[in-house]
Parts: structure tokens; C-alpha cells; sequence
């Protein structure tokens, strides 16, 4: 893929996002490519007008991301309908979608501005929300769809159905959906599966449930869920990507199935996803001697 025209966003309230971008804006400029500012990061560093965000993945054939995974997560969601690689700059944080590291930046992009690079393509869930007959509330999500009680003092029941045929009522403080990608998030601080993004498959976690055998259920990727609250209290929340929310009322159901968008993500060329993942849960221990010498024979990895 050859890459003319790149696009920047930034999380301004990262202290070092104006002088990284500045820097990697002449950067790219100096090898002559095109390069966007999207209109926040423009103006913090006075290279007014900037382009809205919305408008940006349609002007790019890459889209550097300086942040963390929520940086990451708002750019997804806003740039689902074009098809953009996207790579992530960590500034800092815990985050898995940020794979390039800040010191690494430049000799990243070297390999990804050659077209030496890899992408991950990312499934994303959409969630349609509906009380009666008409629906009024939708979203796509790439990491995952949370129904919890918010400040109710009493748990939640949660009818759940899957293509058409009922799972269970889940009395819990809540409900997580979550995509392969989102199971590093939310869903793995309470109790999920770590799944790896390449598999196809969606995530049904119950938070504290009331009930000790609801464990979390590993389903095909193309399932339909849907999620029926039933509360005597005034609703509970439904929170997209942990950014975006809603109010729901008992009643209310929650329709969740596989998007018929994805999330381009270019792979880090300097770690594979074992390493991010061992870093970033902090997994210590490396081979030695025998077991190390095995690994070379067979010419698999080994940190």
C-alpha cells in the first residue's frame, strides 16, 4: 500500500501531544507527504484550520493516533465507514490499542511509510436499542456494550436471548458484550477470558452476579444477542466504548450483533501481540537454557 496523505489526531489533554505532533507533522512533511491535523491538535499548536475529525479518515491513506486507548476507541467509532489503517502512538498509560511506543515512533513509521507492515482488522459490535415496537437509540462499539445499574442500590435482572432462543435471566450488577478486542478492557477486570483479536467470537460476562454458576459465555461472532432489563427502580445505564451513554427503563431491550464495520489497526512491526500482551499484564519470566535452545529449533518466538 502505498501512503501519500496522513492524518494526525491527538489527545490534547496528554501534555506531550502538541510537541509530538509538531515534530512528527514536519517529520513527515520533509518525505513529502500530505499531512492533516485534525482540528483540535491544529489549533493547540497554531496550525489552524484543521480538519474535523469526522471528515478526516476520508482525506487519508493512514491515521497516526497520539494517545491512549481512548484516543483510539473515539477514532474507531468515528471513522468506521472508510476503510483507514490506523496506528496508535502511545503517550504514556496502560493501553493495548497504542502498540508503537513513543521512543520507537520514528523507526515505526519508517517501516510503515515503505509499506512493510501488517494490519488487524478488528471486529466491531453494533447495539440497537428499542422500547415497543420502535427503536430510537443505536451504536457501534469496538471494545464493548455495558448495561449496569449505575447508582441503583439493588441489582438488575437481564433476560438474555441468543438467536431467538433464551440463555438466562442474569440478576447481576450489569452486563458486559464484548469483542475480542475488548476483552483486554472492562470484561477482563471482572473475571473474563483474555481472546485473541484474531478469533471471531463475542463475549456474554456477567458483573457480580447473584448468582455463583453465571459465568462468562464464549459465542460465535455472528450471534444476536439480546438483552431484556427488568427493574422496579427508575433504569440503568448503557455505556458504548465506556465514552458514550444512555438511559434505560425497565422493558427496555438491547440488541447486540456483529457490525458489518471493522477497525483497520496496523500492527506494531517491532512487538508481536504475545509481547504487548505480556508487558502490558506485567508477565515476567523469559526462557533459559534448554527450553530457549527448543524454541530456536522449532523457530518460534521467545522474549
Amino acid at each position: 500500500m502505498l501512503i501519500k496523505k496522513v492524518g494526525i489526531i491527538a489527545n490534547i489533554s496528554k501534555e506531550k501531544s502538541p510537541a509530538c505532533t509538531a515534530s512528527l507533522r514536519d517529520w513527515m512533511a520533509a518525505r513529502g507527504l500530505e499531512v492533516y491535523l485534525e482540528e483540535g491538535i491544529a489549533a493547540k499548536i497554531g496550525a489552524s484550520p484543521g480538519v474535523d475529525r469526522k471528515k478526516l479518515g476520508s482525506l487519508v491513506d493512514l491515521l497516526v493516533v497520539f494517545g491512549g486507548d481512548g484516543t483510539m476507541l473515539r477514532t474507531a467509532r468515528l471513522v468506521r465507514d472508510r476503510d483507514v489503517p490506523i496506528v496508535g502512538i502511545n503517550l504514556g498509560g496502560f493501553g493495548y490499542l497504542t502498540e508503537v511506543n513513543l521512543g520507537e515512533m520514528y523507526s515505526a513509521l519508517d517501516v510503515i511509510l515503505a509499506g512493510d507492515f501488517q494490519v488487524e482488522k478488528r471486529m466491531m459490535l453494533d447495539v440497537e436499542v428499542s422500547g415497543g415496537e420502535e427503536a430510537f437509540r443505536e451504536g457501534t462499539v469496538l471494545n464493548d456494550v455495558v448495561i449496569n445499574r449505575g447508582s441503583l442500590s439493588r441489582i438488575v435482572e437481564l433476560e438474555t436471548a441468543v438467536d431467538g432462543k433464551y440463555l438466562t435471566t442474569f440478576k447481576a450488577d450489569g452486563l458486559i458484550i464484548s469483542t475480542p478486542t475488548g476483552s483486554t478492557a472492562y470484561s477482563l477486570s471482572a473475571g473474563g477470558p483474555i481472546v485473541f483479536p484474531e478469533l471471531n467470537a463475542v463475549v456474554i460476562n456477567p458483573i457480580c452476579p447473584h448468582t455463583l454458576t453465571n459465568r462468562p459465555i464464549l459465542l460465535p461472532g455472528n450471534s444476536v444477542i439480546r438483552v431484556t432489563l427488568w427493574t422496579a427502580e427508575e433504569g440503568a445505564t448503557l455505556t458504548l466504548d465506556g465514552q458514550v451513554s444512555f438511559n434505560v427503563k425497565s422493558g427496555d431491550t438491547m440488541t447486540i450483533r456483529q457490525s458489518g464495520h471493522v477497525t483497520t489497526l496496523v500492527s506494531s512491526p517491532h512487538r508481536s501481540y504475545m509481547e504487548i500482551l505480556r508487558t502490558k499484564l506485567g508477565w515476567v519470566g523469559s526462557l533459559t537454557g534448554d527450553a530457549r535452545e527448543r524454541q530456536d529449533a522449532l523457530g518460534t518466538e521467545h522474549p
